[in-house]
């Protein structure tokens, strides 16, 4: 079957749009053929700085003839109903059509024959269509056309569209169409300098094979794999090792179509700046990856630039250029640095008092000062746990409640030095080191740098039991306090981060084995925000003569105990929520969370995990499972009962009305189940609780086998149903077992 070629060739496209634009193209063509009836076999797209290209292999010649049958009016409508049916169908008379019997009465059917056209004019049909509505981000119009209504609106000027369709044994045909001028054919051009001339091309493996010899190198993934290997290579024969960088990699092997590797370098008095400094002025700025020496770990002063073109001087004036650009961007970083260093990180804290976090949450002084007095607080309940004074840490209990004090109170200051308002991406780690320099404990550095992680699931998780607790406190406070001013994520949209936040606090915890009743500390810093608010609302009277709550939309909020519990509970199933997505990303049932959730009064994240954990282990066992269906047969009786009798069955059953064997003995079983359960869960042994549960399983499956709830007797039916609720009763010492699924 024939096979399509299609290049739209234009000026350089910006590297970060090509990935997604030769996906849109692919899906985009695929799709308009599947519409109409032409369904390929495979397809591929291509980009390079100057170009996207598509090969669809394996088209069908020609569409397939439809046959298609059409309801009309019934035998007798009136004239013009059936007129109508006759101009719609194509048919000459009623004689063409054919008479359905149908229990509503007798109506015309009208057979629709639409013969297939061929691909090559359906290509020339969609084609026009999908470039003049391609979905560039961003596009611009050029030329004298520019000014006419309809011009076309393209990433950059496009200049040429190659169009061929045919059978590989066969000379392929153009696809004929064109564009606000630019006409299809089969003609591309190759590197911009080094083979800028036409090259005539009929189908895809012609067109890649030629574009080769005129120094394209058509594949993304080709382009990355050269660059890497070349300059991986480069430091290797000197003794260094490339700093690899896959995102820079990506961009860089969007801009060159003939990459060339060159190894650069610069003066070594640059490396006194931090290593990760200098790695992003000369990323940032020149696009060129780093050199380190394996001995030391340290960048040494060289880099590797990948240029577009095989220079006469073997890249000499290519290699200066860089150089004299990377020493002057290299100076400006030296210089930011040392400027930093003249100032102390908490001399730069009253700057904060002018700078607002968010309208309603006040100045970012006021939510360090909310960080500072949260993170001392976990402190203060996570040191047991974390063994401060143990090798973990080394120093005592009121030193690392000092520490994590002056952690949190600097973890922000280096957001005001001029390195970090240069490099944004090295806050925190500027951070750290501006704190070592100026001499504070390397516990109270590590917090600084490390108190914004983790920032996705990938990312580390700090263990430093400062840095935890500053790490812990400022993820909290966000959630806090946008949850305190009704900002919460919807749907689509959460602008403020909040689930990654919420993601980072259970990672804290779960990763740290750490102990944290999170609704009591929700209540405790909510009361600490509410004294923002009234500073702010004390601040806005004097300078408006009103009423901040009003005057910033806070009308009718009732800022007391109720609404700070409504809150917590609130924020608390949103981490429910987090903590499903987290689990299930382990493996774990998000079910289970639901059914541990469901009991009320858990938030203690670490034990839920660990109830979840052993609920799934018992349910992957017979005893389990069986339990499982027993306790659901039970819920679903007491639920169709209660709705029908509208009323609940709860209190201890009389044991009196027992008059079968297996009544007694399920009731005994519930009383010792409940017992045992019960002691286990108190010492948070679930696994002993699931084994206690397990003894459940016979008496439950006899009690089912030879009582009929449903007594003739209603005393006993009463009794009986009272002894079903025990059932759901005794299970709820460890979980909801409505809430799991079967």
């Amino acid at each position: 079957m024939p096979d399509l070629l299609l290049e739209l060739f234009s000026e350089e496209i910006p590297a970060r749009m090509q990935a997604k634009a030769a996906d849109d193209l692919r899906r985009l063509v695929t799709e308009k053929l599947v519409a109409e009836g032409l369904v390929y076999e495979g397809a591929k797209a291509f980009a390079t700085p100057r170009r996207l290209a598509l090969t669809v292999h394996g088209i069908p010649a020609r569409q397939p003839d439809l046959k298609t049958e059409r309801r009309g009016p019934k035998v007798g409508a009136p004239d013009a109903a059936v007129q109508g049916f006759l101009k719609a169908t194509g048919l000459k008379s009623l004689d063409e059509a054919k008479i359905q019997r149908d229990p509503k009465g007798d109506f015309y059917i009208g057979l629709i024959e639409k013969p297939g056209r061929d691909a090559i004019d359906v290509l020339a049909e969609i084609l026009p269509v999908i470039i003049r509505t391609f979905p560039w981000p961003k596009s611009m119009r050029w030329g004298a056309r520019s000014a006419k209504p309809g011009a076309l609106s393209w990433v950059r000027p496009l200049h040429a569209i190659t169009a061929t369709f045919g059978l590989e044994t066969e000379e392929p045909d153009v696809v004929k169409f064109s564009v606000d001028g630019i006409e299809a054919g089969q003609t591309t051009y190759g590197h911009r300098f080094l083979a800028p001339s036409a090259i005539s091309v009929r189908r895809f493996e012609d067109y890649e094979a030629k574009l080769l010899d005129a120094k394209v190198v058509l594949d993304p993934d080709r382009r990355k794999d050269a660059i890497l290997t070349d300059a991986k290579q480069l430091a290797f024969a000197q003794g260094f090792e490339l700093v690899e960088d896959p995102n820079l990699l990506d961009e860089v092997s969007g801009l060159v179509e003939w990459p060339v590797v060159l190894m650069g370098s610069f003066e070594q008095e640059f490396l006194k700046t931090p290593d990760e400094v200098i790695r992003a002025t000369i990323r940032n700025n020149q696009k060129c990856f780093v050199v380190r020496d394996p001995k030391t770990g340290r960048l040494t002063n060289k880099f590797v630039l990948t240029a577009n073109i095989e220079a006469t001087d073997g890249g000499k004036v290519i290699v200066s250029g860089n150089e004299r650009v990377i020493r002057a961007r290299l100076s400006d970083a030296k210089f930011f640095y040392e400027t930093d260093l003249k100032t102390k990180l908490e001399d730069r804290l009253p700057k904060f008092e002018q700078i607002v976090f968010h309208e309603k949450l006040g100045t970012q002084a006021a939510r360090i000062g909310r960080i500072v007095a949260l993170a001392a607080q976990i402190a203060n309940l996570v040191e047991p746990q974390l063994q401060v004074g143990q090798k973990s840490y080394g120093g005592s209990a009121a030193k690392y409640v000092n520490d994590v004090e002056q952690a949190a109170k600097l973890a922000k200051a280096d957001l005001l030095t001029e390195v970090v308002g240069e490099f944004p991406e090295v806050q925190g780690l500027m951070g750290k080191y501006y704190a070592l320099e100026q001499g504070e404990d390397a516990s109270v550095a590590a917090a600084c740098e490390e108190h914004y992680k983790p920032q996705g699931p990938a990312d580390r998780v700090p263990t430093n039991p400062v840095s935890v607790a500053v790490a812990l406190a400022d993820k909290i406070d966000t959630l806090v306090g946008f949850w305190a001013i009704d900002e919460k994520p919807t749907g689509s949209k959460d602008p403020y981060a909040l689930r990654r936040a919420a993601l980072g606090v259970i990672r804290l915890i779960l990763e740290n084995n750490l102990r944290i009743e999170m609704v009591a500390l929700f209540d405790h810093h909510s009361q600490t925000v509410d004294k923002t608010f009234k500073q702010l609302a004390h601040a806005s009277g004097q300078k408006q003569g009103g009423d901040y709550f009003v005057a910033v939309g806070y009308a009718g909020f009732e800022w007391n105990n109720r609404r700070v519990r409504k809150n917590s509970v609130d924020l608390l199933a949103f981490f429910a929520d987090r903590l499903k997505v987290q689990l299930r990303e382990q493996g774990a049932r998000h079910d289970l969370v639901d059914a541990v959730f469901a009991l009320g009064g858990q938030d203690d994240l670490l034990m839920i995990v660990r109830r979840v954990d052993a609920l799934g282990k018992f349910l992957e066992s017979d005893d389990g499972k069986n339990l499982l269906a027993g306790t659901k047969r039970a819920s679903n009786i007491l639920a169709i009962e209660e709705k029908k009798d509208k009323r609940s069955f709860d209190g201890a059953p009389d044991a009196a009305l027992y008059s079968l064997g297996e009544e007694k003995a399920l009731a005994k079983a519930i009383d010792e189940v409940k017992a045992e359960a019960g002691a286990a869960v108190a010492k948070e042994d679930f696994a002993a609780a699931m084994s206690a549960m397990a003894k459940l399983r016979p008496p439950v499956d006899a009690f089912f086998d030879k009582v009929r709830v449903n007594d003739d007797d209603a005393k006993v039916r009463e009794n009986r149903l009272k002894l079903l609720n025990e059932i759901r009763s005794a299970t709820r010492a460890v979980a909801d077992f409505s809430k799991i699924q079967d």
